[in-house]
């Protein structure tokens, strides 16, 4: 039997000739697979026509925009997902559910290798590869482009020598990636830091300095997942996409970074994710409320570390799973509603309210009504600071105390 090997397809043109190019240089036969995680554009069944067409032996396509909100967004979500504090792993948390569909596929149809469309400089590599091997041990991987010497100018060649049915053209200048928790941005003039993005880079978001009328939006959670927009049920998938809606009409969500990659390299990316950061906001707000003081100090270091495995393409990983853990525990209180407004690029929480708030109005007011005995507040003072009223005494003894000299105090 002729070997196999399953390609991430996306149906354009890069992997639909990597399609014929690998069957070229491996001698083949290449099953494709796209899997929809909410990136938009063609209709599936187009796409699998076109692999078809374009030499494949057999095409797998899934539509995994549900799974995908549910099992990888929420997630991110619920651990308040951002690399650097910025970035909300717009890419980095759809790849293991592409991943799982193609192991699924090479299992389907006896492949004993991956494909995928990464250069030898990104993220992604690592993410596709260390996501396979850790769901599929027996699996090899390849990249055309960075194995197989696939350039977009070949590739541009070899589509037009083949008459294959893809559109070519070298006048794109950015490299794009998009599903429903957002779009990344790269190359092309954004290269030069210094360079300010053109309006053209942008999809997601309207521009926030001309923004409409202000929008107020309630949302309403359950154990940290969105359940409700202003009263309405919605699904995970369902909140993402009305979130994108509103508050990328309000140009909330664009960022701007220099990061720093896995492979070592800084990187200059532009992301939009409205919804991401608009349910992010509203999420961690909603912490503040119902999550105990030392439990949220913990799980801030949590939440960071997740989102380094995350990034670094371990989302299977045991301490990922392990950190899983830990965060859905988090969460069992995490049940309210955040009122937010949308305006000028901005989501700012105006209101909360839970069942399950650690707030008490009784002790935080300073009015009529303070059920807070401030005759404890001496004792606890003075237990509170005693290893340090200590240290200071010793300090002194030995001639290291303070220096009161000018400008010190």
């Amino acid at each position: 039997m002729t070997e196999r090997v399953v390609l991430a397809y996306s149906g354009g043109l890069d992997t639909s000739v990597a399609i014929g190019w690998i069957a070229e240089a491996t001698g083949a036969e290449v099953v494709a697979v796209a899997v929809d995680v909410g990136q938009g554009g063609e209709d599936l069944n187009v796409i699998r026509q076109r692999a078809l067409d374009c030499g494949a032996v057999e095409a797998y396509v899934a539509d995994a925009r549900d799974e995908f909100a549910t099992e990888y967004c929420m997630p991110a979500l619920q651990a308040n997902g951002l690399y650097l504090d910025r970035y909300p792993l717009v890419s980095a948390i759809s790849r293991p559910v592409i991943v799982k569909h193609m192991v699924r596929a090479a299992r389907q149809f006896g492949a004993k290798t991956v494909a995928h469309g990464c250069t030898g400089k990104g993220n992604d590599q690592v993410r596709f590869e260390v996501a396979t091997t850790s769901l599929a041990p027996e699996l090899t991987s390849i990249a055309p482009v960075r194995d197989l010497a696939l350039t977009r100018e070949k590739a541009i060649d070899y589509a037009e020598k083949h008459d294959l049915p893809i559109a070519t053209t070298k006048n794109n200048p950015f490299s794009i990636d998009q599903n429903v928790w957002g779009r990344a941005v790269e190359t092309g003039f954004l290269e030069d830091i210094w360079n300010e993005p053109t309006k053209d880079v942008y999809s997601y978001t309207d521009d926030p300095t001309f923004p409409p009328v202000a929008d107020e939006v309630v949302i309403t959670f359950e154990q940290g997942i969105p359940v409700a927009l202003d009263g309405v049920a919605v699904t995970p998938l369902q909140a993402i996409e009305e979130m994108n809606r509103r508050a990328g009409a309000q140009g909330v969500g664009r960022i701007d970074i220099v990061e720093d990659r896995l492979v070592g390299i800084k990187s200059r990316e532009v992301y939009e994710a409205p919804g991401a950061m608009a349910l992010i906001a509203a999420h961690q707000e909603l912490e503040n409320v119902t999550l105990e003081r030392e439990q949220a100090r913990f799980k801030k270091g949590v939440e960071q570390r997740w989102g380094e495995l995350v990034y670094d393409g371990m989302w299977f990983s045991p301490l990922k799973k392990s950190l899983d853990t830990f965060v859905a525990d988090t969460q069992k209180y995490v049940s309210g509603d955040i009122r937010l407004v949308l305006h000028g690029g901005r989501a700012t929480v105006t209101g909360r309210r839970s069942e399950a708030s650690l707030y008490d109005f009784n002790l935080a007011t300073y009015d009529e009504g303070d059920a807070f005995d401030q005759s404890h507040a001496k004792g606890f003072i003075e237990i509170y600071g005693l290893a340090a009223k200590q240290a200071a005494a010793r300090d002194e003894r030995f001639g290291n105390g303070p220096d009161f000299g000018v400008g010190t105090l």
